[in-house]
């Protein structure tokens, strides 16, 4: 009978942010993959968790996903870790979890931390409908995409490094205005966890005079000009 490969989210900031299943689960598997091992380890022994640890990060997970499947399939069960947050979602996990999937292994997701909802919802921006764009391509497709994004409604999400924030909300200051409302959260559920509210001129001000460090969640409010019901009624027209 085949094993079962748990998704396991894992703390941001603060090591009390996992969940009791979470430990239960990383405590009970038969082998834990790990973004980087030295990482987990440090959290693996705060719980007193002593499990075999393996390297499973964006390098190697297309070379490595064939054997952990084959591990998975004669019965083993494997937990998937990252070095914070959920697993897939801006981390590797994605490509073996849809490869499991196909080899009809079960895929469970445990719920748990992430550093872009508690982003969202501290902004103070609207949360109840918005679009995740993680991190933007470094060059190629940057511009393409910005230029897309610069008529959605939704509120928007991204992910960034401490040292290109400053040069991404500039950028995002000739694509959406200066005036766009923004929120920067810095460092979520660590002790300098810091929000940074305002326009993206302010906020971007802001970080001109003071070097962010960090991990870094950008929200970035959506276009006003078209109404909600103005795009469901412009959606149903007919062609």
């Amino acid at each position: 009978m085949a094993g079962t490969l748990y998704i396991v989210p894992t703390p941001v900031g603060n090591l009390e942010d996992i969940t009791l299943r979470a430990i239960k689960v990383l405590g009970e598997a038969d082998l834990i993959l790990a973004e980087d091992t030295r990482t987990s380890s440090v959290l693996l022994k705060h719980y007193d968790i002593h499990k075999p640890l393996r390297s499973h990060h964006k390098f190697n997970e297309h070379a490595a996903s064939a054997q952990v499947v084959n591990e998975l399939l004669a019965g083993k069960n494997i937990a998937l870790i990252s070095d914070a947050g959920t697993p897939g979602i801006s981390d590797p996990g994605f490509f073996l979890a849809r490869l499991c999937a196909s080899e009809g292994i079960e895929v469970q997701t445990l719920p748990g931390a992430t550093a872009c909802i508690p982003a969202l919802v501290s902004s103070g921006l609207p949360c109840d409908r918005f679009c995740f764009e993680g991190f933007l391509p470094v060059k190629k497709g940057r511009q393409t995409l910005l230029e897309q994004l610069k008529t959605e409604t939704r509120t928007m999400v991204f992910y960034e490094s401490p040292y290109r924030l400053v040069k991404t909300l500039e950028q995002f200051i000739t694509v959406f205005g200066p005036q766009r409302q923004c929120s920067v959260a810095r460092e979520i559920s660590k002790k300098f966890e810091e929000h940074q509210r305002g326009t993206l001129e302010e906020v971007a001000q802001h970080f001109r005079q003071h070097e962010p460090k960090g991990e870094i969640v950008i929200i970035v409010k959506g276009e006003e000009g078209m109404k909600r019901n103005d795009r469901k009624t412009r959606e149903e027209e007919p062609v």
